[in-house]
């Protein structure tokens, strides 16, 4: 759930008819990419004017296993299920149930944040577009790397978690407020995010090879494993090794990101969405309204410049809807969202004037290959010349790897400081452990950094959300502590540290 967000980039586009059929020798262009990486396995998906014109995958689904990527493999798809979780809310909406603008305390009257003052007023709205005044990734210790919390416990622990900012006056990317928008659906429904995700969108929505849980994966045999390079001075560095899959994030946090989908999913996924919420087949997942306001920008996000050749990327404006980021490119409307878990990475890409949309998933994390495939087919159809993303993607990456040896290189060359202050007063330094921190040694589990448009600077690894080379800090006066009556729960110690 966790590696977030290379994968909301802007794309690059002019405002013009979408040309007909992928680029040809794609198929070709594709797997030599692949091969060039060191990937195991890609898939990609494309539907134009509601018809699949691409749907199938090259590679391997795990290293040192000859069995191959088709358009069934499952792959793991991060936080792109944000999408799919406000898309269950969007059902009840148009069931009568909810309301997006109405108070979470009045369908979960035990929920509390931090300040008592945003506990009444957080809407479910709020809940997916990041305004919170949470820092960015707050909360995503109870999960990452392990959790064993259930979900609503996991989330009475917010009242715990300080805000860094006001209330809806910053962008700061988190999971935990899609957790609580899962908890809800249970409160509302009576039955888990899980079963009405995978009932309600994922069946109703023809895909019926998706999952929504770690058993219905891991008994899939057409599945993609989940593979990384950890075997160098820093990940991403060395060649990949395939993962444990069974070493799992806690599952509290899969409404921020826990599904499963293969090509021809992503391509009904695409279809649902660019039909504005109708079936393929007939009917409506949701209503064209809740469409809508799906797609609408809500939470302005601030812009920094992408570095060195990867600058075309930059958009004009930038916002975050309910569970997709609205973006322009040269014009063009872009609706996209990225999402990775430990070892797979996946970015989505609309385009809505054109008709269009796009897939791209790889079982590694391997972000040249991902990145450079999905922004070469954007610039196909909105009629951009090829600016081979590709390598400008591998070159950004191969930056940000030798910047990262050279910053561990400097730091064990440096004296550590720990040991006797004076002759006198000798005292043993304190033993940091991983997921634990002492005042005079930070330490924080391996894989606990929320990557999203949120930041600009490559993380050194991942969580649910979008793998995106951006840095979007918010820094603000905090809110007021919460009263004694809303702090019920035991204090939950876990802060996610950025």
């Amino acid at each position: 759930m966790i590696l977030r967000h290379l994968l909301a980039l802007p794309l690059l586009a002019l405002a013009m008819p979408a040309l007909a059929d992928p680029p040809a020798g794609l198929e070709a262009r594709v797997e030599a990419l692949r091969k060039q990486t060191g990937a195991p396995g890609i898939a990609v998906a494309i539907v134009e004017h509601g018809k699949t014109t691409l749907a199938k995958g090259w590679g391997v689904r795990k290293l040192g296993d000859p069995a191959k990527v088709d358009a069934d493999t499952i792959f793991q798809t991060g936080s792109t299920g944000k999408a799919f979780t406000a898309a269950a809310l969007a059902i009840l909406v148009d069931q009568g149930k909810i309301g997006w603008d109405d108070k979470v305390i009045d369908h979960m009257p035990w929920f509390r944040m931090y300040d008592p003052w945003v506990t009444r007023e957080i809407t479910i709205r709020d809940l997916l577009v990041h305004r919170s005044g949470l820092g960015l990734g707050a909360g995503d210790l109870l999960f990452v790397p392990r959790g064993s919390l259930s979900r609503k416990e996991s989330v009475k622990r917010l009242a715990y978690i300080k805000p860094a900012t006001s209330f809806r006056s910053n962008y700061a990317y988190d999971n935990v407020l899609y957790m609580v928008a899962g908890q809800l659906i249970e409160e509302v429904t009576g039955r888990t995010w899980e079963d009405f995700v995978t009932a309600e969108v994922l069946k109703r929505g023809g895909m019926n090879s998706a999952t929504a849980t770690y058993e219905a994966r891991w008994a899939t045999p057409d599945r993609a494993f989940p593979h990384a390079r950890i075997g160098g001075a820093v990940r991403g560095d060395g060649v990949n090794q395939p993962l444990n899959e069974r070493e799992e994030l806690g599952r509290a946090a899969a409404p921020a990101g826990n599904l499963a989908l293969s090509a021809n999913d992503l391509a009904q996924w695409l279809k649902i969405q660019l039909g504005h919420g109708a079936l393929p087949g007939g009917g409506r997942l949701f209503s064209e309204a809740q469409a809508a306001e799906m797609w609408k920008g809500v939470t302005v996000q601030p812009i920094t410049s992408y570095p060195g050749s990867l600058a075309p990327l930059t958009p004009k404006f930038s916002t975050y809807g309910l569970g997709w980021e609205v973006e322009d490119y040269r014009g063009a409307r872009i609706i996209s969202h990225g999402g990775g878990v430990f070892g797979s990475i996946t970015h989505i890409i609309l385009l809505p004037d054109q008709d269009v949309g796009i897939a791209v998933v790889v079982n590694s994390e391997d972000i040249a290959l991902l990145r450079g495939v999905a922004h070469m087919l954007a610039d196909h159809y909105l009629g951009v010349p090829d600016q081979d993303w590709p390598a400008r993607f591998g070159e950004f990456m191969e930056q940000r790897l030798a910047g990262g040896k050279a910053a561990l290189s400097a730091a064990k060359a440096a004296p550590a400081k720990v040991g006797p202050r004076s002759r006198s007063s000798a005292m043993p330094a304190p033993i940091a452990t991983p997921g634990m921190a002492t005042s005079r040694s930070p330490a924080a589990p391996t894989g606990c950094a929320s990557t999203s448009r949120a930041r600009r600077a490559w993380p050194a690894s991942w969580s649910i959300g979008n793998t995106t080379p951006s840095s979007r800090a918010s820094t603000t006066r905090r809110s007021s502590p919460p009263t004694s009556a809303s702090r019920s729960m035991p204090t939950a110690r876990c802060r996610a540290s950025r």
